[in-house]
């Protein structure tokens, strides 16, 4: 049984439609209102469990002593995640995202409370009851007490994933998109310590200076910056890799049919979990890109981050149903 951890946002996502988005001191009704889990443990765990039952996934990260704590808990509990190395932190709200969607044109705005993420520290992770294939830690830039500076790796969280190479498990991050001027400080230390990178073209730019519309360049400068194994970056129009040997690999996304998309919210955290699965497999490049966008063409179908995921068989099912770009 292969066995990987997901550690890092643990998120509430409360989805609250309004009929249109108000101007400034304007009041409009909520019309419907719903509660899903968000965050990259959440998404890519329940996303990669769903693809292989048989995979052992555990769940590390802090949540409040709380409701939304408690319904966090519960769902992931109950997509058959390990939740026993998840810690309850009185005081502290368990960190939630208000979802603010405007019913006519599905565009969304995010507020997001750090609340309990922002208390995880590298010192709440045992990393010797780890004892899996993969470690993935994310989102960079949204877990404040890994954000935190360090005298000797940089960052908090670059310590962790030190640590957990030391111990023999493979590391992987991913990062949130944010516009600031934090990647310097805040990711480039990170990615001296993982072996597997997977993160947007927006976030690759940031990284590493190069174009968003160059993938391959984007990867060259992820692996220049410390990626041991392999980066992979992702965008709406294809997926690309490059491995320390130099091998490169460019897929084109699924040519999805008109109306396929209900919502884009988990897109990037579905295609982590099907390219971290064929990394687990053992899968070459290709087949790990191809199987990364077919699982986010199936989370592009539902309006929320995880209703969308479906078995391998389902989702490999795409890449002989569809035409690539």
């Amino acid at each position: 049984m292969n066995s990987i951890v997901f550690c890092g946002s643990i998120i509430a996502d409360v989805i609250k439609t309004v009929p249109t988005w108000p101007d400034k001191g304007m009041l409009v009704p909520i019309t419907g209102m719903r509660r899903q889990v968000g965050g990259a443990v959440c998404n890519s765990g329940i996303d990669l469990k769903t693809l292989d039952p048989a995979v052992d996934v555990r769940a590390v990260g802090a949540v409040g002593a709380d409701d939304n704590g408690d319904f966090v808990v519960n769902c992931l509990a109950s997509h058959g995640l390990d939740c026993s190395q998840i810690r309850r932190v009185k005081g502290v709200p368990t960190s939630f995202t208000d979802v603010m969607t405007v019913e006519s044109t599905g565009e969304r705005t995010f507020f997001n409370m750090h609340g309990a993420d922002s208390s995880l520290v590298p010192e709440d992770i045992d990393v010797s009851r780890l004892g899996c294939d993969i470690f993935h830690f994310g989102y960079l830039l949204l877990l404040d007490g890994m954000d935190a500076p360090d005298p000797e790796y940089g960052t908090k969280a670059a310590r962790l994933l030190a640590s957990v190479q030391a111990a023999g498990v493979k590391t992987s991050i991913d990062i949130v998109s944010e516009q600031s001027d934090r990647f310097a400080r805040i990711v480039r230390p990170a990615l001296r310590y993982c072996d597997y990178c997977i993160v947007n073209e927006i976030e690759g730019s940031m990284a590493t200076g190069a174009p968003a519309d160059d993938l391959r360049a984007i990867c060259e400068g992820l692996l220049a910056a410390g990626v041991r194994e392999q980066a992979v970056v992702h965008c709406p129009d294809a997926g690309a890799s490059l491995d320390r040997r130099g091998d490169f690999a460019r897929v084109g996304s699924l040519k999805l049919p008109q109306g396929w998309i209900k919502g884009s919210v988990g897109a990037g955290d579905a295609f982590c979990a099907g390219t971290l699965y064929a990394i687990m497999k053992g899968m070459d490049a290709e087949q790990a890109l191809r199987l990364g966008s077919c699982a986010a063409a199936t989370n592009l179908s539902v309006t929320d981050s995880i209703g969308g995921a479906k078995t391998y068989a389902e989702t490999i099912a795409l890449d002989s149903e569809m035409e690539r770009r």
